[in-house]
């Protein structure tokens, strides 16, 4: 392995790194949020009023009003109950509560979750790459007959089988 590979390597990993801190820390934050994404942790109650198409099919109306997994629990009248709140089939008027989670920590999950529908998708495979590089050239870190090196395979030995533990459990 050439030295200036080595040198090279470093250096785009030392300043790759500097300049995604940042969207590092948004990535780690958000990452652990989702872990409680089926929770109300941090998640705040925001109420709605507000006056949709009338006549709403009881299978539709979670997407008309924003709902996930909204399910009609009884009807009365014209009136439509679920766990959120209640809608007026004669009038379309809704009035119901949602749980999300503060604006910035929102817009992080979403970030996070991006798909080819979201324009950030590119910056999503542009940070995951960047990611992947840093795994590679970790490697160049080191002199491979140093002792650092040595231990540093023993430690990705253990991070390789943690890793495979944790996909299949």
């Amino acid at each position: 392995m050439s030295q200036t590979l080595r040198n090279n390597m470093r250096t785009i990993h030392r300043y790759l790194g500097f300049f995604l801190a940042g969207i590092m820390a948004v990535y780690a934050l958000s990452g652990m949020v989702l872990v409680f994404r089926n929770t109300d942790f941090l998640k705040q109650e925001i109420h709605y009023e507000k006056t949709v198409a009338a006549g709403i099919q009881p299978a539709k109306l979670g997407s008309a009003l924003g709902v996930k997994g909204l399910k009609v629990l009884r009807t009365e009248g014209d009136l439509l109950y679920f766990k959120q709140g209640s809608y007026n089939r004669s009038t379309g008027a809704a009035d119901y509560t949602v749980k999300k989670l503060p604006y910035v920590l929102g817009k992080m999950t979403k970030m996070h979750k991006a798909t080819t529908k979201d324009p950030l998708y590119y910056l999503n495979l542009f940070f995951g790459a960047s990611l992947l590089f840093f795994v590679i050239s970790s490697f160049w870190m080191f002199i491979p007959s140093s002792n650092v090196f040595r231990k540093g395979m023993y430690f990705t030995l253990g991070g390789i089988v943690l890793t495979l533990i944790m996909l299949f459990l």
